[in-house]
């Protein structure tokens, strides 16, 4: 410890001072991703798309800064708006300046409107009972997963790839929709009914595929106001009504969304939704081969151990009185006749639950599907084509048959709408 009057370094040029200040505040969690609450003065937005305010309330103020393109403004901010922030806290080292670097923006007033919508829908669910009710599990082994999510985000490229790691060639039907935004809703009800239509059985045998057995619907992260499609009333109802698994996958930090609440499997992200669905096939494979080898061990114990008290049984007989054979005997005849019963029962259950796992192994294979007539698309970078959206006139394709593959070109394209 130094003295009074005594300093603990050398005189430091002030430019390194600075950037030591920086580096301890930006390096202090408390100082970042931090919700602040206050006034707006002095906004102004530049050329440039910047927005440069300071945010104030009767006891301090600090500066504050939105990069441009860093988070949605709500048109209804201007001077004098009460508004909550997430920031950062950063030092401007040229000018020694203390400043809020903000990732969203919100008034308080729009915030607190659509945060007491989702209390009200919330105790109403609960009211009724959809909060309690009854999760439907998801399959072990899903033949078939729908996801609903945006066409060609991010979030959709995890999933794909995630799932062709963790099971090359699983059936899936991507449905794009909006994610965000005033028709988001009403284009998220929509797929779930699709999604109910594709888990018909007939429908399912008309198309040649199995039937959808688990949904996936969500997106990445985002503001509330982003995600809020998620808290809308015809969306959770779409979630309640379907009669197969529904996963909750939205990408998001902040508190549950009502899908959250009423799906039957919440995920964290989009990928955490594939690692809590989809096996690992090879995984599943090897635990088979273990499961089967610990069954043949399990019977040679169990026979062996016989083996052994029946030839004790035996050694007894020998030097039994004559009188006690009879009851010997009979001990005998009992503890063989219940070693077959047992023996039998075992193995007959073990049989059937390992061909029931080959079974499904065996009917979700890619190649039943095309020994029935039928092809797999893939792009040039292996992507399983299951809509026209991912092809384009002029596009390079493989087609896979049951005996081999082809290379084609698309030189049209019709959808269901112009055949209808």
């Amino acid at each position: 410890m130094t003295g009074r009057g005594e300093v603990t370094t050398g005189p430091l040029p002030v430019g390194q001072f600075v950037t030591l200040v920086k580096r301890a505040l930006t390096s202090e969690p408390l100082f970042q991703r931090q919700a602040i609450k206050g006034e707006v003065s002095q906004w102004k937005s530049y050329a440039s798309g910047h927005t440069y305010f300071t945010l104030r309330d009767n006891d301090g103020q600090m500066s504050a800064v939105i990069w441009k393109g860093r988070c949605a403004i709500h048109p209804s901010i201007k001077e004098g708006t009460e508004v909550v922030v997430t920031a950062n806290v950063d030092v401007y080292v040229k000018r020694g300046n203390i400043q809020l670097i903000v990732e969203r923006i919100e008034p308080v007033n729009a915030l607190g409107a659509m945060e007491e919508a989702k209390r009200l829908l919330v105790e109403r669910l609960r009211n009724e009972g959809e909060l309690d009710r009854p999760r439907i599990r998801p399959p072990v082994i899903p033949k078939h997963i729908a996801i609903v999510t945006g066409a060609g985000s991010a979030a959709l490229s995890d999933m794909q790839q995630l799932i062709e790691n963790r099971w090359p060639g699983l059936r899936r039907t991507v449905i794009g929709v909006l994610v965000q935004g005033q028709r988001a809703s009403e284009e998220i009800v929509r797929a779930l009914a699709l999604t109910r239509r594709l888990a018909d059985p007939v429908v399912a045998a008309q198309r040649g595929e199995p039937p959808v057995d688990l949904v996936i619907v969500g997106r990445g992260g985002g503001s509330p106001e982003d995600l809020w499609a998620f808290n809308l009333e015809p969306v959770i109802r779409s979630i309640i009504a379907s009669p197969i698994p529904v996963v909750s996958a939205v990408g998001h930090e902040s508190d549950l969304l009502v899908a959250d609440l009423v799906a039957d499997v919440r995920a964290s992200t989009p990928s955490n939704a594939i690692e809590r669905t989809v096996p690992v096939r090879a995984e599943l494979e090897q635990w088979l081969d273990e499961l089967d080898e610990r069954l043949a061990h399990a019977t040679r114990r169990t026979f062996g151990d016989a083996r052994q008290r029946l030839i004790g049984l035996h050694a007894r007989l020998k030097v039994a009185p004559l009188a006690g054979i009879n009851v010997e005997r009979r001990s005998i005849l009992s503890l063989q006749s219940r070693l077959n019963r047992t023996t039998e029962s075992k193995l007959a259950n073990e049989r059937t639950r390992l061909a029931s796992i080959e079974a499904s192994l065996h009917t979700i294979h890619p190649k039943r599907v095309l020994e029935r007539g039928y092809a797999m698309t893939q792009t040039k970078d292996g992507a399983v084509v299951s809509n026209t959206k991912m092809l384009e006139p002029g596009q390079e394709f493989s087609l896979h048959f049951v005996d081999g593959s082809a290379e084609a070109m698309v030189t049209k394209i019709h959808t269901m709408e112009e055949e209808q």
